[in-house]
């Protein structure tokens, strides 16, 4: 479908989502978010996809938040409301069964710090900055920022973030543990794209009881994701992909994988 705030192209396997205000610096407004929850929903039904990139127009932000605009005047329950929309689209990416990588092209702050947080996992550039501002305008973080944030860099932290609402330095996220990996501006969507690609070429079916096993394993106790990962091994293990995988390495040779 054709979409008026974001970019979604398909090559290769890889989808590149690109939130597309430049002038707005990519900020979240609702029908942005409505668009980007249509083409997720998309993306999780399309076999041909198997990674997605997730990257904000234009050299200054991934997305700078959200749109302020229509955050001035809101009942408590018009709060509510677009907060659970938010946190929906959020899961649904976290949830996706498929990688999303988050390429964070410039400033990642409020609901696109959040964004970035509910990807797989997240490549910057050096120039980029991350941050929950939200306290500095009266708001908490709605879009799931308070649960992720933790889960990533830890509690004290989380809330010296939180409630201080400073920007970081994509180094100092990667110290803390909230970004993976940091490149040079020139070469942040490169290497994304390569990783992608090697993402690609592995077994869809693989990856996705990975992702299962990771995620749902942290709702749980270590002893029940233990038994949680032991079946998902096993279905890995019965499936046609481990089978090719196996034997393209006795016989020293790429494996042609099914996804099944």
């Amino acid at each position: 479908m054709s979409y008026q705030n974001i970019l979604c192209a398909v090559a290769e396997g890889i989808a590149t989502v690109t939130v597309n205000r430049p002038d707005k610096l990519n900020a979240l407004n609702r029908q942005t978010i409505a668009e980007l929850t249509a083409c997720f929903r998309d993306l999780a039904a399309a076999d041909e996809v198997r990674v997605v990139l997730l990257t904000g127009a234009g050299e200054k932000a991934f997305v700078a938040g959200a749109d302020i605009g229509e955050l001035a005047d809101l009942t408590a329950s018009a709060a509510e409301a677009l907060a659970c929309g938010g946190q929906a689209l959020m899961d649904l990416i976290e949830n996706l069964g498929k990688p999303v990588i988050g390429v964070i092209n410039g400033f990642a702050l409020g609901g696109g710090c959040e964004l970035a947080m509910a990807c797989t996992f997240r490549y910057a550039a050096d120039t980029a900055r991350l941050g929950l501002p939200e306290t500095g305008l009266g708001l908490i973080p709605g879009f799931g920022g308070t649960q992720r944030l933790p889960r990533l860099v830890g509690r004290g932290r989380a809330q010296e973030l939180v409630l201080g609402g400073d920007m970081v330095p994509s180094e100092e996220a990667m110290a803390m543990g909230l970004v993976n990996k940091v490149f040079p501006a020139s070469e942040l969507m490169p290497a994304a794209l390569k990783t992608a690609g090697r993402l690609a070429g592995k077994s869809r079916l693989t990856l996705g009881l990975a992702l299962k096993a990771v995620g749902d394993g942290l709702q749980m106790t270590q002893a029940g994701g233990c038994r949680l990962e032991a079946a998902l091994f096993g279905v890995a293990g019965a499936s046609q992909d481990a089978r090719e995988g196996c034997r393209a390495f006795l016989e020293k040779r790429k494996p042609e994988f099914q996804d099944s």
